[in-house]
């Protein structure tokens, strides 16, 4: 039997996963957590084989949870939900020790197999996602400017190339207005861009936003 630990800040997500979760035989114990802290307490007196983890927990950073994870419970397979496409966090996820990226759009048989595999010891990579590592091994060695960005500001990076305000990204991401215009201050000084319009080119430039 495979124990899952839902770690995800909505109530009604958490309850909608471990509804898809009873349907499965293979599924065991099923816990939950809305927060990283809650979340590495629980592993820690409970044993569990798959994380299903929020890539948006709030005012923590799933992939910043993610590193967290995976520095003390290197045995135990993540795999990332996101409502966010690939093109935007998949890389980032898997680099940061992802066993999977699933769209929260995903079938739930496809959720099923993403849990064995990586309950197994493996990695799930969508069709998507390998075309996307395939990609990322034709680019120059050189990292790009964004690259250096952490986790938050590439995700505020995002979100602002997307055209979402200050403060609608302050309410997305449960933070305040002056966090999220620190993080664009930042954005701005390690990319070496001036305004919002040279930030949006960027974005577009480097493929950092879906078409």
């Amino acid at each position: 039997m495979i124990r899952i630990l839902i770690v995800d800040d909505h109530m009604i997500i958490r309850r909608g996963l471990r509804q898809i979760l009873a349907e499965d035989a293979r599924i065991g114990a099923v816990h939950e957590a809305a927060d990283g802290p809650s979340a590495l307490r629980l592993l820690r007196g409970e044993p569990v084989d798959v994380v299903l983890l929020d890539i948006a927990l709030g005012d923590r950073d799933g992939l910043d949870v993610l590193k967290n994870l995976r520095a003390e419970f290197p045995q135990i397979g993540v795999i990332m939900l996101s409502v966010y496409p690939e093109t935007q966090f998949a890389l980032r996820a898997i680099r940061s020790g992802a066993s999977a990226y699933l769209n929260k759009g995903c079938a739930p048989e496809e959720l099923f197999a993403a849990i064995v595999k990586v309950a197994g010891g493996g990695m799930y990579v969508t069709p998507a996602i390998a075309e996307l590592m395939a990609q990322d091994l034709r680019k120059p060695v050189a990292a790009a400017p964004h690259e250096a960005l952490s986790n938050r500001e590439y995700q505020v990076l995002q979100l602002l190339a997307q055209g979402r305000s200050v403060g609608e990204i302050a309410q997305q991401l449960s933070l305040s207005a002056n966090t999220i215009s620190t993080y664009r201050a930042r954005i701005f000084e390690k990319l070496g861009l001036r305004n919002m319009v040279e930030l949006a080119a960027y974005a577009a430039r480097n493929q950092l936003v879906p078409l």
